[in-house]
Order: structure tokens, then C-alpha cells, then sequence
């Protein structure tokens, strides 16, 4: 169905050319669901793009072939492509919020595919876009019909994205990261939605992907690239079980899985003691029946419905669950960013509740309580240097002068493994797990006795993912600070945390070691969530026949 030969894409920068794709070849076969998986930068993304001319405008195709069914899409005109995207060729974005118009309701933009390619008149439009709403099993498709994007959880636009990606039924359907920054129950409810439709359908599918775990789960064959070539293709057994090359190994060995410890992420010679946590007497943070009641549009809106647990000195606790169910809410209060409706938050004997959360800014206390946010990127002022960033904290609370604050920057870019010669650059010219690591040393600059980890490897190739992580134990063991680890990755917490805390609907549901909950898991709820985690090393493939 698809030929893609010595495909070479280059762009024009002000520092000369860059070679995005080198001579990339594959072949899609009809039914066939082929993953293309590779760590940021690899040229995934942009062998998708060059294949639907959705190049920026200072990328351009120097060489290669591309064709759809005998059809040349390298020379293919605009006006040839206009008809092909969305009736025969279609695409999810990896950010489905950023790919639906924010001003415009759901149902409306689903309708305007329909109509540029003659799949239905105004008059029934309406009838039809209800119905593609219907085919991604959203419950009230036609309330849904009238939402706008910012009414729906990131799991429901993505659904919304796939319907539009399907409404026109394309027979080739390109998923670029479908689930990058989903809970994990999520994650395999749209991965499912999606196998079982192309089931339906008999379409084929390009999934791109940085989760060598996610592709082997869903995929039919594999494709591994790095520095925009392909250097390594097979079954995902063959992948996992013996990989020919090395960068192959490197990103199996990165993956996180049952059984796996953070520490075998890493090379041997990079491997350090994992630190041992031994229970102390007095937490250094106590939680005790926490509420947060927001007033909604139709109502209260009870997020967080009192919780209690402890952190001990030295402890890193996990804190999971689905998208919505409170963790995020709740690391807010903790940090006192937000303030609860009522509850205790005790931190060294002192209940932090009775300070409102405007006022803890300036407060002393908080030196010893830090977070390290999900979106690196979104955090930072993006006029602000890296080494700005990092000095902040301390020209605000610890009155440093310029020199000692430069000094301190230095140290901590050490601490963190971020060369130096990069404390100078603005966020937009680092990477993932620089940005990752500007972060971490902003959060620890104070030398805290309290870190909350939002989510802080979400969006993170697992080889940088494994490095960010070790870089955490290894800051714990050196500091004695205690964690937080907020995540909707239980593989990650496991790796991490000695104790686990599970949220559902604003509620903990259950709580405990880590290895006893994740093994003998009492609730319902969490065996769901441990089941919904791929499985790389069993590969358990879910298998679906047409309709």
C-alpha cells in the first residue's frame, strides 16, 4: 500500500543544512500495522510529514521515492494532495488539543472534513458527524457534538481527533504519538480503539511511537530509526528478544517493565548503590482528611475528597491513578500553590493548611518544599536562560549575590549531569532531558527536604527517561530528600518508590508498600491499571477480528 525508498529530507537553517532523513526505506502492507519507534530527533516524525507535504516551509525532499498505491506522491501536486489527506491518506497529531481549533465546537470540525471531501452535504453533515462520534464509542455523542475542545478530557479529544482522522474512511491512517502524555488506562483504551477500527475497517496503519513497549504491544512489524536512518527492522519478538543493533538494545534495556530495576537502565559502569529507606518515627509530611471543593458551573465540584497518607524522611511515595482522579489537585495543595477547602497538611509538626497559599510564596518553609512540573517547557520563561532559571529561586529566597548565585548554578548543573557551556541557552534550544535536568536544579537549588515530581518523564524517550530517573536516585542518596512521584506510569513508580498511594475519583483507594500493592493488589481498580500496562517482555498482543 505504501513504498517509501532512500527517502532523504534535509532543511535550511541559519547554520546551513540539516539532514533530517537520510535515505529512510519502508514499506506499509495492506492491513498492516507497521511502528516506527526511535528516541526524539530520529526523523519519524518528519518521514510522516515529507509523506503528507506537511513540511515547514524551510523543509524540503532532496531525494528518494514515496508512493501510495502506484500512486508518485514525491511529485504529487498540492491540489492531488488536498483530495488525498483525509479521504485516503489521514493523520493524528500527538497533541490533540493543539490539533483542534480551540474556538470551535467538536462536532462543527468534524463536519468540515466531511464536506471538503464530498462525504456529506450541510444538510447532512450534522447527522454524520454524530455518527464518526459514535464510532470512537463517545458516550453522548450528540452533547458531544456541541462541545468545544477545552470541555473534554485529553482522552476524549483524542477520540474526537481519531474521528476526524476517520470520518472520510482512509485506508492508510498515520498515528504520530496517539498517546504521549494519556493515563495509562487511557493509553490502551485509544490504542484499542484504534487496532480494532483498522480491524474493521481493513485499513492499514503507520504508528509512531518513542514506547518501544507500546509498539511492540500494537504492531505488526517494527522499524527502529536513529539520526534519520533506519537501522534496524523486525517482528517485535525478534526486537526484544534478540535485537541486532546496538542502539536496538539500548532502547530495550531503557524500557521500564515488571521485574526490571531503575538501576539496570542504565549501563554497568554508570550504576550506582540504590538508596535504602529505612521508616523512621515522625513523617516529615502528614496529610489528614484533605478536601478541595470547587464551585462549578452546575455545582460543586468535589475534587479531592479527604485523603490522608504520610511521606517519612528519606521516602519516595508514588502517587497514581487516571487522568481527573485528583493527583495533580492534590500535589497543588501540597506545594501550597492551592489552597484546600480543609484538612491538615502537617510538614515537620506545622500544619502548612493555616498559611494561605498567596502568602507561603515569601514564606521561609518555602525553601524546604519544591516541584518539578510535567511540562518542562511550559515552566520556564522562555526569555529566561537556563542559568536565570536556576538562579531565581535564589535571588528570591536565599538573597544570594550574583557571584554566589553563580557559583551555586555551576554546582548544580554538575550535580544534575547538565554541561555547563548549556546554562546559557534559552528553552527552546534544549532538549527534552536538558530541560528535564534545568528543572530538576531549579527545584533543588534551596536544597529542599521535600520534592514534588509532577509527572517529570511523561513526554521523555525512554534512554532519557532511564537517565532522568537514575539522576533521581542518585539525588535522593546524596540529599535525603523525600519524593512525591506523582504518575500514571506504574512500570516508573515501581522502579522508584517504596510506597504507593492509588487515587480514584478524588478518593485513595488504596495504599501500601510498593511491591505488595503492585503484586497483590486488594482493589479492583488497581489490578485495571497494572492490567492496562503494556507488557513488552510477554508481549500480550490484543487481537481483534472485522466486524
Amino acid at each position: 500500500m505504501l513504498s517509501i525508498e532512500k527517502l532523504k529530507v534535509s532543511f535550511q537553517t541559519r547554520r546551513g543544512e540539516v539532514q533530517a532523513v537520510r535515505g529512510v526505506s519502508l514499506n506499509v502492507d495492506k492491513g498492516e500495522i507497521l511502528g516506527i519507534v526511535g528516541e526524539s530527533g530520529s526523523g519519524k516524525s518528519v518521514t510522516s510529514y515529507a509523506l503528507m507535504h506537511l513540511l515547514d516551509k524551510g523543509g524540503s525532499i532532496t531525494g528518494g521515492a514515496l508512493s501510495y498505491g502506484g500512486l508518485d506522491l514525491k511529485n504529487a501536486k498540492e491540489s492531488a494532495m488536498r483530495d488525498l489527506r483525509g479521504r485516503e491518506i489521514s493523520m493524528i497529531f500527538q497533541n490533540p488539543r493543539a490539533a483542534l481549533n480551540p474556538i470551535r465546537k467538536v462536532g462543527h470540525q468534524i463536519e468540515d472534513v466531511l464536506r471538503r471531501h464530498a462525504k456529506a452535504t450541510r444538510f447532512t453533515a450534522r447527522a454524520e458527524a454524530i455518527k464518526a462520534l459514535e464510532a470512537v464509542r463517545i458516550h453522548d455523542a450528540e452533547a458531544r457534538y456541541h462541545a468545544y475542545p477545552f470541555e473534554l478530557s485529553g482522552g476524549m479529544c483524542q477520540r474526537v481527533v481519531i474521528a476526524i482522522a476517520l470520518a472520510c474512511d482512509p485506508k492508510l491512517l498515520i498515528a504520530d504519538e496517539p498517546t504521549t502524555g494519556l493515563d495509562i488506562t487511557t493509553q490502551k483504551a485509544v490504542m484499542d480503539l484504534i487496532s480494532e477500527l483498522i480491524a474493521e475497517r481493513g485499513m492499514s496503519a503507520l504508528v509512531i511511537t518513542h514506547d518501544l513497549g507500546l509498539g511492540a504491544q500494537y504492531c505488526d512489524r517494527i522499524v527502529v530509526m536513529k539520526d534519520g536512518e533506519v537501522v534496524e527492522e523486525g517482528a517485535p519478538e525478534q526486537l526484544f528478544v534478540a535485537p541486532k543493533h546496538a542502539y536496538t538494545r539500548k532502547l530495550v534495556d531503557a524500557t521500564p517493565r515488571a521485574g526490571a530495576e531503575v538501576r539496570s537502565l542504565l549501563p554497568k559502569s554508570k550504576r550506582t548503590p540504590m538508596p535504602q529507606f529505612h521508616p523512621s518515627g515522625t513523617p516529615l509530611l502528614e496529610v489528614r482528611d484533605l478536601v478541595k471543593t470547587y464551585q462549578g458551573k452546575f455545582g460543586p465540584v468535589h475534587a479531592v475528597k479527604g485523603i490522608s497518607f504520610d511521606v517519612q524522611k528519606g521516602q519516595s511515595v508514588g502517587l497514581v491513578g487516571e487522568s481527573g482522579c485528583g493527583k495533580s489537585t492534590t500535589s497543588s495543595m501540597l506545594v501550597r500553590l492551592d489552597d484546600p477547602t480543609s484538612g491538615v497538611i502537617r510538614f515537620n509538626g506545622e500544619d502548612l493548611a493555616q498559611t494561605p497559599a498567596q502568602s507561603f510564596a515569601r514564606d521561609p518553609r518555602r525553601a524546604s518544599i519544591q516541584m518539578v512540573f510535567q511540562d518542562a517547557t511550559d515552566s520556564f520563561n522562555p526569555r529566561h536562560t537556563a542559568r536565570q532559571s536556576i538562579s531565581e529561586p535564589l535571588a528570591r529566597l536565599a538573597k544570594m549575590d550574583r557571584t554566589q548565585r553563580r557559583a551555586r548554578v555551576a554546582e548544580l548543573s554538575d550535580l544534575v549531569g547538565l554541561p555547563q557551556p548549556l546554562l546559557d541557552r534559552f528553552p527552546h534550544q534544549l532538549s527534552g532531558g536538558q530541560k528535564a535536568r534545568v528543572g530538576i536544579a531549579r527545584a533543588i537549588a534551596l536544597n529542599p527536604e521535600f520534592l514534588v515530581l509532577d509527572e517529570p518523564t511523561a513526554a521523555l524517550d525512554v534512554s532519557i527517561q532511564a537517565v532522568v530517573l537514575n539522576l533521581l536516585v542518585d539525588l535522593r542518596a546524596k540529599l535525603g530528600v523525600s519524593y512525591l512521584f506523582v504518575s500514571h506510569d506504574l512500570h516508573v513508580v515501581r522502579l522508584l518508590c517504596d510506597h504507593v498511594v492509588v487515587m480514584k475519583d478524588g478518593e485513595i483507594i488504596e495504599q501500601g508498600p510498593t511491591a505488595q500493592v503492585m503484586d497483590t493488589p486488594s482493589h479492583p481498580y488497581t489490578r485495571a491499571l497494572l492490567s492496562a500496562a503494556p507488557k513488552p517482555p510477554t508481549l500480550t498482543r490484543p487481537t481483534f477480528s472485522a466486524a
